[in-house]
């Protein structure tokens, strides 16, 4: 897998659990303090994200850093 295919798969996953919690892009910019267009860069695959920042994210969406990080279901 190369890592404009990770990026686009990881930025799936984010945006799946995203609608799971009912949040707008707007409304989880705003609870991680950062844009609206960089959770869009994340979900269109276009952000690369630190792990560290992906922690961050699986805690704000309520989910394992796991669900963020699988793959394998796409």
């Amino acid at each position: 897998m190369d890592k404009k295919t990770l990026l686009k798969k990881f930025g799936k996953n984010v945006k799946i659990e995203r609608v799971k919690q009912d949040l707008t892009q707007e409304q989880l910019a705003e609870i991680m303090n950062v844009s609206q267009n960089y959770i869009a860069n994340i979900e269109c695959g276009k952000a690369n994200m630190s792990l560290g920042k992906v922690l961050e994210l699986a805690g704000y969406l309520n989910v394992e850093i796991d669900k963020l990080l699988n793959f394998n279901q796409l």
